[in-house]
């Protein structure tokens, strides 16, 4: 049976692709190395979003268990707009209601959506590992599990915590998502 461990970044100094994780959130990603090296979760591939914020988050289960951390640009944040959004909080509301609805320069959810799904097509057909790690953003997140369980959206998107966890198991034709942090 293949797992995907789809896990939202720790706590962060902001939303810039370079921002760090504040100290909380270097504690943080130190207690989900401890987490899941606790649940015999044995990650055979680990995938990031380039964004430091998401690498940050997993490098020390990679360094404590010798795995390479891959990152994949499908996996970084969804783009809202690429000017300021003042009220970006309607905004994300409107796109989990209306998927195809952008802003200027923006993605939409589909297009997030279709990203983030291509990658995890790609690890479910990759038959070199059974238990994948996939670091993401909220957004997309939330975005990904609603493909696996009804009743995923904005309400669920407000309430992900820094980090968070999710297990998706695959076999045939067959997914099951677990929430576990």
């Amino acid at each position: 049976m293949k797992k995907l461990i789809l896990i939202r970044h720790c706590q962060a100094e902001g939303q810039h692709k370079d921002s760090p994780l504040t100290n909380n959130g270097v504690n943080q990603a130190r207690r989900l190395a401890e987490f899941l090296n606790s649940k015999g979760l044995k990650l055979d591939r680990i995938i990031s979003s380039p964004y430091m914020r998401a690498v940050e988050t997993i490098r020390p289960y990679a360094r404590q268990n010798k795995i390479e951390i891959e990152t994949d640009s499908r996996l970084q944040e969804r783009i809202l707009s690429d000017q300021p959004v003042d009220d970006w909080f309607d905004v994300v509301e409107t796109s989990f209601k209306d998927m195809d609805y952008r802003l200027p320069g923006g993605e939409s959810s589909n297009d997030a959506l279709q990203r983030g799904l291509e990658v995890i097509k790609e690890a479910v057909e990759d038959p070199n590992h059974q238990q994948i790690a996939m670091v993401t953003h909220g957004n997309l997140l939330m975005l990904l599990l609603s493909q696996f369980e009804e009743g995923y959206g904005f309400t669920q998107w407000r309430l992900l915590k820094n980090p968070d966890i999710f297990i998706i198991e695959h076999e045939q034709d067959f997914y099951q998502l677990q929430h576990i942090w």
